[in-house]
């Protein structure tokens, strides 16, 4: 039986002091033993956060009683064991890195298509859809016929759409991403580009694998998330892949099976490239949390809320040895 409720959440709404926000929402967060990050910024909040599902329930309830978060919505699923190590509540320029604050207006954003109404948008000769996830979410699962950016980073999702000759006629656009937040920005940022027709899946991916029958289902694969379920699937059940502790990408089965494998160490994607010292470190901090799996502990090495700043250095290290 799942253990974790998990909600995923945002809202896009005027703050005028984020800050004074952080210390209470932290505080009733670790009396009630939640777990997850939360972002906030003058432009709103995002985040995901965890706990045992009364806790969990308490917390939102208590998060909607600040009067600009009344209205905010949060996506559900569950998780076997504890999906973050504990609870972070941040201040941040933007809720969503886009380089791009206060770009997001009720007015400003591209129309919302419910899930069940996706598939008929998507399927439209004339429509460009485009997945606005960075590349290693979009290598594991994405809808059928989707355009992928390559992007590493969403700040460079608005050069890729000034770049691409594709959109330079200004065609209808369908956007999705994860849970919806990133579209937000994305859509909004097209109308501000001169795009009139532009289309956003609500409630993102999740959203949409957790109403639209698996038979009906225009998606293929599975869908990144950031903590340790890795990527879930139709119905929102967790998925199959593993994270790879030194590129922090998803590993699929099939790249287990590869000899390049090593749990822990290194994967397909990233075996030829690694260091010896990359590895050494890798190798001990396998051994440390072999130990204190042995003493009935948690490694923080092994918690989700590390995953993003470790991705960060990862990727710092390859392109400095570019």
């Amino acid at each position: 039986m799942s253990r974790y409720l998990v909600a995923a959440l945002y809202k896009f709404v005027a703050l005028d002091d984020p800050a004074g926000l952080q210390a209470p929402l932290k505080q009733e967060g670790d009396r009630l033993g939640i777990c997850g990050s939360l972002l906030l910024a003058q432009e709103g909040i995002n985040g995901t956060i965890a706990g045992r599902e009364s806790d969990l329930r308490t917390y939102l309830s208590f998060l909607r009683s600040f009067a600009p978060f009344a209205e905010l919505e949060h996506k559900e699923s569950w998780a076997q064991d504890k999906p973050f190590h504990r609870l972070r509540i941040r201040l941040k320029k933007e809720i969503v890195t886009m380089g791009a604050a206060d770009i997001v207006s009720e007015q400003s954003v591209g129309t919302y298509v419910c899930a069940q109404d996706w598939n008929a948008v998507i399927s439209r000769p004339d429509m460009v859809v485009i997945d606005t996830r960075n590349d290693y979410e979009c290598d594991i699962g994405t809808f059928r016929g989707a355009i992928d950016p390559q992007i590493d980073h969403f700040t460079q999702f608005p050069e890729w759409v000034k770049q691409n000759p594709a959109l330079h006629n200004k065609p209808p656009v369908a956007m999705f991403c994860t849970g919806g937040i990133r579209c937000e920005k994305a859509t909004a940022f097209m109308r501000a580009q001169g795009f009139e027709e532009v289309y956003h899946l609500k409630g993102g991916i999740l959203k949409y694998l957790e109403e639209v029958p698996e038979q009906e289902s225009l998606w293929e694969g599975e869908c990144f998330v950031f903590d340790q379920r890795v990527a879930v699937k139709h119905g929102l059940e967790e998925g199959s892949h593993e994270m790879c502790h030194a590129c922090w990408r998803p590993v699929s089965p099939e790249q287990r099976a590869d000899p390049r494998f090593e749990p822990g160490i290194c994967c397909p994607q990233c075996a030829d490239s690694l260091t010896q010292e990359r590895r050494a470190a890798l190798v001990e901090r396998q051994r440390q949390i072999a130990l204190a799996k042995q003493r009935g502990e948690t490694h923080l090495g092994q918690n989700a809320g590390a995953l993003d700043t470790a991705r960060k250095q990862a990727r710092k290290a390859e392109a400095a040895s570019d």
